[in-house]
């Protein structure tokens, strides 16, 4: 999953990268408004956390400028605590909002709520045959066993459940999987592929050879 992060104070937004690819998502940041809508409209994210006071364009403005053309998920991130501010996000496009100061594990949560509401999913629990995954804990199961997976393994295996049934390009797993610190070989992804069935089976993605990978 491939977040970008628009924020304006240096130390939170280093920290807030690291945690979040800690937690094994592709993390592009911006600390300027301008840069951030760049962003935003270039490049398909998984979800957006976007602060409210930016130089250059305001959050409320990008959040704007957005939905003319894209549904992204986004989650708001302010110093402001007012009713009215809340309001004003949610009706601007917001999925959802944290004031400052936050624990990083409901930004975590939030995250992977708007992610899985964007996805059409009531519940953190996806189940493919004999595959679980547990999107809160971030792991996976297969005949009911723990299976030990990357996180770029995972990545692609939540990526690929969220869109089950749907063909996923190449281009469109290298947007999501990696982001723009990568240097990605191209046969990269081949690699990841080829080890997730090795551990959760032969059939579990399938190759549309022209088109992508699919899971079924």
């Amino acid at each position: 999953m491939r977040i970008l992060i628009v924020e304006d104070e240096p130390d939170l937004l280093a920290s807030l990268a690291q945690a979040l690819r800690e937690e094994g998502y592709a993390v592009d940041t911006a600390d300027n408004g301008d840069d951030g809508l760049f962003n935003a409209e270039g490049t398909d994210y998984d979800a957006i956390v976007l602060d409210v006071m930016l130089p250059g364009i305001d959050g409320w403005e990008i959040l704007k400028r957005l939905r003319k053309t894209k549904k992204t998920p986004v989650l708001m991130l302010t110093a402001r605590d007012q009713t009215r501010d809340r309001v004003k996000g949610l009706d601007t496009g917001a999925d959802d909002y944290v004031v400052k100061p936050f624990d990083l594990e409901e930004v975590f949560a939030r995250l992977r709520a708007v992610i899985r509401r964007s996805a059409n999913k009531t519940t953190n629990l996806i189940e493919i045959g004999d595959v679980q995954i547990d999107t809160a804990a971030r792991n996976v199961l297969f005949k009911e066993k723990p299976v030990e997976l990357t996180a770029r393994e995972y990545s692609l295996v939540e990526f690929m459940a969220l869109h089950r049934g749907e063909v996923v390009t190449r281009t469109q797993l290298y947007e999501h999987l990696f982001d723009e610190n990568d240097t990605t070989m191209s046969n990269l992804l081949d690699v990841h592929v080829s080890n997730v069935r090795k551990k959760l089976g032969a059939e579990f993605i399938v190759t549309r050879r022209g088109h992508g990978y699919c899971i079924e």
